[in-house]
């Protein structure tokens, strides 16, 4: 495969500390595939130095090679101060889908009988976050409002990706939105998601209201992959409920992407779920397993986007089975009750995936 460019967002703390162990995977000398890195500083600092210029340098540098890779970044309180660096970045590369992707740690022990992936599928735009919102008052009582939007070609977007991805996963699409109390609003999903299912009749589907899919996943139901299509802010509290029930987030990768007119990954920039851990940093001890699979999960959607002659999708698979294979072994870093340093387990997933590959 050509050599491709992959931006890389760097970040803050522990976040910079794990993007770097992870970035160690992209060695030619590792995975035997060129890749170009092209830096931009998203560090809390740089992001005030510049007044976030860097972060819409990052989105248009992404939005032209369709690839990134982001460290977790702080995102400081104070309203007059630079915000959130992910909404600047969503909005950049017109950023419609996120997938978090839960799944079974060797040596971990799961709640509540889970052991096949769950992937959660959500908006990354629109619903209750930048809704407009105002208080007023009502006959001596104070009323607060909020007019939520969300518009058919997203809900259309995330239904679809749905779907595919669970064709990938031989899995099926479990769950839904509220339709029943919100059938013109919240039963858009509902309506592309039955769209979808029309269009794939080989994959599985069994909508549920989203309290009855969180039931579902607390009961023992997810007895096959399931792949769970979510407005923003279900999929928001759906993701912190279903990667802490495989006992530990380390093992969950996050993707944004943007997709095309035929609902293809446009741009896709990878990144751990977690935040920036100050209180691990320079200690070598945080767990670099979701950034591992970030770069996993990139390498396969730069072999499905960029075409190419496999060795991506190969060398996605191998750091995938190497990350699982330390853990597996008894190498952990501390957070799943091992004794690994972050250098040296990474140190592992890299031999295990040279040899892989060689």
């Amino acid at each position: 495969m050509a050599a491709l460019t992959i931006v890389v967002l760097e970040g803050d703390q522990t976040g910079q500390e794990l993007l770097e162990q992870s970035l160690r995977l992209l060695d030619p000398a590792v995975i035997g595939l060129d890749f170009r890195l092209d830096r931009h500083d998203l560090s809390l600092e740089n992001r005030r130095a510049t007044r976030n210029r860097v972060c819409e340098e990052a989105a248009e540098a992404m939005v032209e090679t369709g690839l990134g890779i982001k460290a977790a970044t702080i995102t400081p309180e104070g309203a007059e101060d630079v915000g959130s660096p992910n909404r600047l970045i969503r909005e950049g590369i017109d950023g419609k889908v996120i997938v978090r992707t839960g799944r079974r740690i060797p040596g971990v022990t799961p709640l509540g009988g889970i052991h096949h992936p769950i992937s959660v599928v959500r908006m990354a735009v629109e619903d209750a976050y930048g809704a407009e919102q105002w208080r007023e008052d009502d006959a001596g009582d104070e009323a607060a409002y909020r007019t939520e939007v969300i518009h058919r070609s997203i809900c259309r977007a995330v239904s679809e990706y749905a779907f595919r991805s669970a064709g990938k996963l031989d899995g099926k699409v479990y769950g839904g939105p509220k339709w029943t109390v919100s059938p013109v609003y919240e039963g858009m999903l509902k309506e592309e998601m039955d769209a979808a299912a029309e269009r794939h009749p080989e994959v599985a589907y069994e909508p549920l209201l989203i309290d009855a899919t969180y039931a579902g996943l607390i009961t023992g139901r997810a007895d096959t992959p399931l792949v769970i299509p979510a407005l923003n802010r279900d999929g928001d509290l759906l993701s912190d409920l279903v990667l802490p029930l495989f006992g530990s987030i380390a093992g969950a990768e996050s993707i944004l992407l943007a997709l095309d007119e035929m609902l293809r990954p446009r741009v896709a920039m990878a990144e751990a779920p977690h935040g920036t851990a100050p209180a691990l940093e320079g200690k070598d001890v945080a767990n670099p397993m979701a950034m591992i699979m970030a770069v996993a999960a990139l390498l396969d959607f730069a072999a499905e986007s960029k075409g190419g002659d496999g060795s991506a999708a190969t060398a996605s698979a191998a750091i995938y089975a190497a990350v699982m294979e330390t853990t597996a072994g008894g190498i952990r870093t501390p957070d799943l009750k091992g004794h690994a340093s972050t250098t040296e387990f990474t140190d592992a997933v890299i031999e295990r995936v040279r040899a892989s590959l060689i």
